[in-house]
């Protein structure tokens, strides 16, 4: 089997847009059995600063031993900056996040917030090398709706 017909796919917010708030539908990923998680941070239009908890901060990964629970940063898996409307339109991002070290079970970026001006944004979490476990690869167990081969 192929490495990319081993990996996971979840979507942890889907494409939408914001203006000065937080990203609505934000959430986590399980990461159990995995040993890697990359969350692929991707923009469309940005009119204003797309950051973490504030548009003035870097976006980072968060964690926490039970979902929907309080969530603290994962040491070192921030970006280097805000995302820019001037800038950063169009581009992608990726945290990565070696889980074979102490990390807690539920991972998700900090609830993404826009300044004031429409920020499209959407987050893939990439989850690969499985620890443990049957995993086939199939489409629906990748967390996919189709999947083709060519």
């Amino acid at each position: 089997m192929k490495t990319v017909e081993k990996q996971k796919f979840v979507l942890c917010l889907p494409p939408v847009s914001a203006s000065g708030g937080a990203h609505a539908s934000n959430t986590y990923v399980d990461t159990m059995g995995w040993s890697h998680v990359r969350f692929l941070i991707c923009a469309g239009a940005l009119g204003a600063n797309v950051g973490s908890t504030a548009s003035t901060t870097a976006p980072l990964v968060e964690q926490s031993d039970t979902s929907g629970s309080s969530y603290t940063a994962v040491t070192g898996a921030q970006l280097s900056a805000v995302l820019t409307g001037t800038t950063d339109n169009g581009k992608m991002w990726a945290i990565d996040v070696d889980l074979t070290k102490s990390h807690q079970r539920y991972m998700r970026v900090q609830a993404p917030t826009a300044g004031a001006g429409a920020c499209l944004l959407a987050i893939v979490a990439i989850l690969s090398d499985k620890e443990s476990g049957a995993f086939g690869g199939g489409y629906a167990e990748s967390g996919l709706a189709e999947k083709i081969s060519a």
